[in-house]
């Protein structure tokens, strides 16, 4: 007998939820409410990052946050408006900057980001998936000493607690290790773990896997609400009508606090606007990708072109496109870079990354329906975080003993 699933979202969450249900054996459809692959999974910088093991929420956190938010130049940005919902996300984020917290979290994400990166590799082979995927490490470069010498201490601690060590290169060893890169920068920390992959072209394979897989995908069908019976999710009500299923998975990203009420649990997430721009290579194009992290800027060469992103506005479901921003971007890449901008821009984006206040994603059984599973909360590493969540999702929808210890990811954490 069929076994059906609904997945609500069409992002890479959804997509990898979608995925390995199917290759459990249900019969799986894909609701989203605008395209599938076109929100926060697009044009993101594409990093496959163990390296990013560190949650946002540390010590320091607090100040380095005020001291950019005075600065209007600076990566962070808060839109002043009456939202007790942010107030309240703030407030709980205050609250872990600290050094337990932070390792907590640290060893949360870990296993989803590992097990991830070793996912990946066999998912783009098995399914001959093109999305210029490439394992060369990723390069944090430093303009100057303090910072430089101030990000050794958090390479040792990645070392001493997460085994993830970075390489060090000081001063010009950089440019004989990237020729982009301007000399007289004080140094970087390579992370030869770390790969890249191109996501739009992610996002077009995986569709093209699933639909072969027999995956029903139906566009701009957004979720209203969930119909509830005796304990149980029966349906999901959309503009063309309810939808029904044996079990319901909500990978409904940094839209998912809009479902809440009728979720009926707390959902601490914030929508973190994001921003990218796309251009052709320039001539002198990196070959690692890069972080600025001085500037909050990423850079990724991709086969088929260059991008450059980062910066974080919390501006709620703000649609609009803020050219200051991207400025920033174009800005935050001149002092590193021989050549920072490609001739041509291809594209300019945002996407609002689901942003948990402990840094954590939601991964797990709705509290109340037995047959509905959240799968959100992946704050920057959504990406990143995929297969794993996928493999994790299909696993505790078929009862079979997890790959990874779910326990830190539950709903009723909070």
């Amino acid at each position: 007998m069929s076994r059906r699933v609904v997945v609500i979202g069409g992002g890479v969450i959804g997509a990898a939820c979608a995925y390995y249900l199917s290759k459990s054996g249900w019969s799986v459809t894909i609701l989203d409410m605008s395209e599938f692959g076109r929100g926060c999974s697009h044009a993101n910088c594409g990093f496959v990052c163990p390296s990013h093991v560190l949650p946002l929420a540390g010590p320091g956190a607090v100040g380095t946050a005020i001291k950019a938010l005075l600065n209007p130049n600076g990566p962070l940005a808060i839109k002043p408006r009456f939202d007790p919902a942010l107030w309240s996300w703030l407030f709980r984020f205050v609250r872990r900057c600290n050094e337990r917290d932070m390792l907590a979290a640290g060893r949360a994400i870990r296993p989803l980001l590992n097990s991830s990166r070793a996912l990946y590799p066999q998912l783009i082979a098995e399914e001959n998936i093109e999305c210029e995927w490439e394992t060369r490490g990723l390069l944090f470069v430093f303009q100057t000493q303090p910072a430089f010498e101030h990000y050794g201490q958090t390479n040792r601690l990645l070392t001493e607690s997460f085994r993830m060590p970075a390489k060090c290169y000081v001063g010009d060893e950089l440019v004989l290790l990237e020729p982009a890169l301007k000399p007289g920068l004080a140094g970087g920390w390579l992370y030869e773990t770390d790969a890249h992959l191109r996501p739009d072209k992610l996002m077009a394979g995986l569709k093209k896997v699933l639909e072969a897989r027999g995956v029903t995908i139906r566009e701009k069908c957004a979720v209203d609400s969930i119909v509830r019976e005796a304990g149980r999710a029966k349906a999901v009500t959309t503009a063309q009508g309810e939808v029904d299923s044996d079990s319901f998975v909500f990978a409904t990203g940094a839209l998912t606090p809009l479902l809440g009420s009728s979720l009926g649990c707390r959902l601490p997430i914030q929508p973190g606007k994001g921003y990218s721009i796309t251009m052709d290579r320039p001539a002198r194009c990196p070959t690692i990708p890069l972080i600025f992290e001085e500037h909050r800027v990423a850079v990724t060469p991709m086969a088929s072109g260059y991008r450059l992103g980062s910066t974080m506005e919390f501006a709620g479901y703000d649609a609009t496109l803020n050219p200051k921003r991207l400025d920033l971007l174009r800005d935050g890449a001149r002092p590193y870079l021989h050549e920072p901008l490609g001739e041509l821009v291809r594209e300019e984006w945002f996407g609002w990354r689901p942003m948990t206040s402990d840094g954590i994603p939601i991964i797990g059984q709705v509290p109340g329906l037995a047959n509905a599973w959240i799968a959100a909360g992946h704050n920057m590493l959504g990406l990143s975080m995929a297969p794993a969540t996928g493999k994790l999702v299909a696993e505790l929808l078929e009862g079979q003993p997890p790959h990874m210890d779910p326990a830190p990811y539950v709903v009723t954490r909070f």
